[in-house]
């Protein structure tokens, strides 16, 4: 009877043993991504989080250049023309007539319509780089604006815009867009850089000069 008992307990005691084991392993297991994973998921992106150095492309000289005038008609009067007129002695609206505004002094003239203070105490001309500036963001050129116009996100359609404003009584030479070096001439200086230094290791070293013979 002894021994039958005996022998019950110690294999319940066993399979106690046993499942506790198992439970165990199965915890580092199946819980082992709360305990020893990494809190942060995913993975990085390289360059995602610095856009610093991102090409901002093309520079205002060059987006003049390849500028459509019509384009740049049809979008004018198609967002501003409901405040301003372009024909050559209109009247002023909403806003002022905007005939010869390229290279006038900024927030004066147009027979005295009534600019905001933010503008008539801007200073300076309607270049085409502030023409561009205001045309981005008419609050951000000039704080306190009466201009309720958010502004272009594209530089092709304000470069449009301006060279039509352009095309409205004249204004000054456009910028010349800066050229840029081809391909095979940023090479030739380190080309010519590398040819240099092998020539230069190519010449044979200088002979030492003979020791004087002793005088006898």
């Amino acid at each position: 009877m002894d021994d039958r008992f005996n022998t019950a307990a110690g294999w319940v005691l066993f399979s106690g043993i046993v499942a506790l084991g198992l439970s165990s392993l199965s915890a580092k297991y199946f819980m082992a991504d709360k305990h020893h994973a990494p809190h942060e998921m995913g993975y990085p992106v390289e360059g995602a989080a610095d856009e610093g150095g991102a090409d901002k492309g093309p520079s205002l000289a060059e987006l003049l250049a390849t500028a459509d005038v019509a384009k740049g008609e049809k979008d004018a009067k198609a967002r501003c023309g409901t405040c301003h007129t372009f024909d050559q002695g209109g009247a002023n609206g909403t806003g002022p007539n905007l005939f010869g505004t390229v290279g006038e002094d900024i927030g004066h003239g147009k027979r005295g319509f009534a600019f905001s203070a933010a503008l008539a105490e801007h200073g300076g001309k309607w270049t085409y780089e502030n023409l561009d500036a205001w045309l981005a963001s008419p609050k951000a050129f000039a704080p306190g604006t009466k201009m309720s116009f958010a502004g272009l996100s594209k530089g092709e359609d304000r470069a449009n815009i301006i060279l039509y404003l352009r095309s409205l009584g004249g204004g000054p030479e456009l910028p010349t867009p800066e050229a840029k070096p081809a391909e095979g001439d940023a090479a030739a200086p380190a080309d010519a850089a590398s040819d240099a230094a092998a020539a230069e290791e190519a010449k044979p070293a200088e002979a030492a000069p003979a020791e004087a013979a002793p005088a006898n």
